[in-house]
């Protein structure tokens, strides 16, 4: 369901998420809403790898720029980039113009597509992780002793942490405990909204 802010202006929501409208229509439409098409896990697992060091808006207020230059988010065709491609990409001011970062994006494709093979699917594979169960995570959150109330303390798990082991071994990058902690948020297997939100 795609809630249109223009008519929900009262909701309450995360109170990270109210920089502005784009980063608000991400978290009601997007953040934890469980995602099982394969493309749009090779979606934002590429994003969440760019955003390596970077804040989640920052590369959602270049998501449109990533999807052209990334042949929408296709792991065959990324999976296939030659070095002019990659030197194409580098000249391109509306991405993260990181070289390894972009080298990256072509390893995880192809081992991506392998995973593929071998599970049938990426979703089969990522989803076996939680018993094909979304995680309503009661983060225990100490807020009581920070100066910011919304302030998230999380961004690491032992699930994370495994899930970052397996993936590195087989070959991936750029993807550390915190980069798959936010692929788990994306797509929906943990849930991190705060206690107040209508998300939650």
């Amino acid at each position: 369901i795609y809630y249109n802010l223009k008519y929900m202006p009262e909701l309450k929501r995360c109170g990270r998420c109210l920089k502005d409208k784009l980063y608000m229509d991400y978290h009601d439409n997007e953040w934890w809403i469980p995602v099982h098409d394969d493309r749009k896990h090779f979606e934002f697992l590429l994003l969440e790898t760019f955003q390596a060091g970077l804040s989640r808006y920052t590369i959602l207020a270049k998501r449109e720029n990533f999807r052209k230059a990334f042949d929408n988010f296709d792991p065959v065709k990324i999976s296939q980039y030659t070095e002019a491609k990659q030197q194409e990409l580098m000249q391109n001011a509306g991405i993260i113009r990181n070289r390894l970062k972009i080298a990256s994006a072509i390893t995880n494709a192809q081992i991506f597509l392998e995973i593929q093979k071998k599970h049938g699917s990426w979703d089969t594979f990522i989803w076996d992780y939680t018993d094909h169960q979304g995680i309503n995570s009661a983060m225990q959150r100490s807020w009581s002793n920070s100066s910011d109330p919304h302030r998230q303390s999380l961004s690491t798990s032992p699930l994370s942490d495994q899930i970052s082991k397996d993936l590195k071994k087989l070959g991936m990058k750029f993807v550390g405990s915190t980069v798959i902690y936010a692929h788990l948020q994306a797509t929906g297997q943990i849930n991190d909204h705060e206690d107040t939100c209508w998300r939650k």
